[in-house]
C-alpha cells in the first residue's frame, strides 16, 4: 500500500473500540451539561431569591437569566481557545481540560454565599464561575462529536455522532432529578432548600467529573488526528485558517442550528421558570421537575432515531424538517401552557424538546464533516456556539422580558421567525455527508470507505 492510502484510510476499528468511544464520549458531555444544566434550573428556582433578593421576582428573574447568558458569550471563547488546541495537540488532551474546568466551576458556584451574607460579591463570583462554565461547555462539544465522528464506520456516521447528543437529554434528566430528590427531602419552597438544598447538585458534580476524567482517559486519541497531525497538515492558527477557508460554513452551521438552542433552552430553563412562576402557571416545583425527567426520555429517543434516519435521508432534510415543525409549534406552544394544568405543561415540554431533539441528533455529523480535519475542532466549534449565542444565550433573556410585556404569543412569535431563519440556513449548508473525515496529503476528503471489524 502506498503512503498515501495509508494516510487517507483507516484500518476498521473493532465493535469494542467503537462501543469504547460511544460511551466515551457520552459519558463526558452528560457530565459537563449536567453541570450547565443545573445552573439553568437553579436560575429558574432560586438563584433570584440568593443572588438577587434586593430586586424583586420579576426583576430578579430577569437578572438571574442574565447571568444564565453570560455562558453563551463566553462559549465562542472556548470553541476558539480549545479549539486551537484540539486541533493542534488532540482531542482526547482538550477534552479533559475542558471537563476538569467544569467540574471546579461547578463545584465553586455550589459554595457561594448568598448575597445576604457577602453582598454584590455573591452575584460577581457567580457571573465570573458562568463565565468558565461557558468557556469549558464551548471546547467540550466539537470534541465529543469528533471523537465518534472521526471514528464512525461507513454509512453510519449519522447514528454515532448522535451518541455525544444524548448528553444534553440525560443530563437534564440526572439535573431535574437531583433537584426533585433535594426539594422533597428539604420541602419544596422551605428555607433549607432556599439555603442549603440547592447547592447540593452542584457540590455532588464532583463525583461525577471524576468518573468522567476516568473514562476519557481510558480512550485512544482518533486515528483521523493522528494521521493528520503532521507538520505539513497541522494548522498553526487554526481560527485564522477556517475563517479564511471556510466562512460560509461557520456562519451558516451557525444559523441552521439557533432554533435547535433557542427551543432546548426555552424549554429547560424559561419553561421551567414559568411554570413554577406565581405569574406563570403556577405548578409546584416536584411536578415540574418530574415532568422533566418524563421529557427528557422522548428526548434521548428522538436524538437517537433522528440520527439513524440522517444516515437514511440526509442530515439536512431531518434537521429542516424539525425546523419545519417548529414554525407552527411555536404559535400554539403558550395557549397551551396557558390552559393551566399539568397536562399542558407535560405535552408542551416534551413536544418542544422532541422537536430540538430532531434537529440535535443529526448535528452530531453534520458539523464535523462540513470542514477539514487540520481545523475541524475550531471550525465545528465556532458554528456551534455561534448559535448557542443566538438561540441559547439571547432568546432566553429576551423571553423573560417579552413575557412581562406581550405574554406568551411573543415569544411564540420569536420562536417562527426563528424556525424560519434556521430553515433558510439549513438548506443553503453544503452536503458533505458522504465525504471521508481524513484528508490525502494534498488537502482533499477522501470517499469514507471505513467498516465495522
Amino acid at each position: 500500500m502506498s503512503s498515501a492510502s495509508s494516510l487517507a484510510f483507516s484500518p476498521p476499528h473493532s465493535r469494542k473500540t467503537l462501543r469504547k468511544v460511544a460511551f466515551a464520549s457520552a459519558a463526558g458531555t452528560t457530565i459537563e451539561f449536567y453541570d450547565f444544566f443545573i445552573y439553568g434550573t437553579a436560575a429558574a428556582l432560586v438563584f433570584p431569591v440568593v443572588f438577587f433578593p434586593a430586586l424583586g421576582a420579576a426583576a430578579g428573574t430577569v437578572a438571574s437569566f442574565g447571568t444564565f447568558a453570560v455562558a453563551f458569550i463566553a462559549r465562542p471563547v472556548g470553541a476558539i481557545i480549545f479549539g486551537h488546541y484540539g486541533d493542534r495537540i488532540g482531542r482526547k488532551k482538550t477534552l479533559i481540560t475542558t471537563l476538569l474546568m467544569m467540574g471546579i466551576a461547578t463545584v465553586l458556584i455550589g459554595l457561594i454565599p448568598d448575597a445576604s451574607t457577602i453582598g454584590i460579591a455573591a452575584p460577581i463570583l457567580l457571573v465570573v464561575l458562568r463565565f468558565v462554565q461557558g468557556l469549558a461547555v464551548g471546547g467540550e462539544w466539537a470534541g465529543a462529536t469528533l471523537l465518534t465522528a472521526e471514528y464512525a464506520p461507513q454509512g453510519r456516521r449519522g447514528m454515532f455522532g448522535s451518541f455525544p447528543q444524548l448528553g444534553p437529554s440525560v443530563a437534564f434528566a440526572l439535573a431535574s432529578g437531583t433537584f426533585l430528590v433535594t426539594s422533597l427531602t428539604l420541602g419544596d419552597k422551605s428555607e433549607a432548600f432556599i439555603t442549603i438544598g440547592w447547592r447540593v447538585p452542584f457540590i455532588l458534580s464532583a463525583v461525577l467529573v471524576l468518573v468522567g476524567f476516568w473514562v476519557r482517559t481510558s480512550i485512544e486519541e482518533t486515528p483521523v488526528f493522528r494521521n493528520a497531525s503532521r507538520p505539513a497538515t497541522t494548522a498553526k492558527l487554526p481560527i485564522v485558517e477556517s475563517i479564511k477557508g471556510q466562512p460560509k460554513e461557520i456562519l451558516l452551521a451557525g444559523g441552521s442550528l439557533t432554533l435547535l438552542f433557542a427551543l432546548f433552552y426555552i424549554g429547560t430553563a424559561f419553561l421551567t421558570s414559568y411554570a413554577t412562576s406565581p405569574t406563570g402557571m403556577q405548578l409546584s416545583r416536584p411536578v415540574v421537575l418530574t415532568t422533566g425527567i418524563i421529557a427528557s426520555v422522548f428526548v434521548a429517543a428522538a436524538t437517537m432515531a433522528s440520527g439513524i434516519l440522517s444516515d437514511r435521508f440526509g442530515r439536512k432534510k431531518v434537521i429542516a424538517a424539525s425546523c419545519i415543525f417548529a414554525v407552527p409549534w411555536s404559535l400554539v406552544l403558550f395557549p397551551l401552557l396557558n390552559t393551566g394544568t399539568v397536562l399542558a405543561f407535560g405535552i408542551g415540554l416534551t413536544v418542544t424538546l422532541v422537536i430540538f431533539a430532531i434537529a440535535y441528533g443529526p448535528a452530531g455529523a453534520l458539523l464535523p464533516e462540513l470542514f477539514e480535519t487540520k481545523y475541524r475542532y475550531t471550525g465545528a466549534g465556532m458554528g456551534y456556539n455561534l448559535a448557542g449565542v443566538l438561540g441559547g444565550g439571547i432568546v432566553p433573556l429576551v423571553a423573560a422580558q417579552l413575557i412581562t410585556s406581550t405574554g406568551g404569543w411573543g415569544i411564540g412569535v420569536l420562536l417562527a421567525a426563528i424556525g424560519v431563519f434556521s430553515i433558510a440556513c439549513t438548506m443553503a449548508l453544503p452536503n458533505k455527508e458522504k465525504t471521508g473525515l481524513e484528508e490525502r496529503p494534498g488537502g482533499t476528503l477522501t470517499e469514507d470507505r471505513t467498516t465495522v471489524a
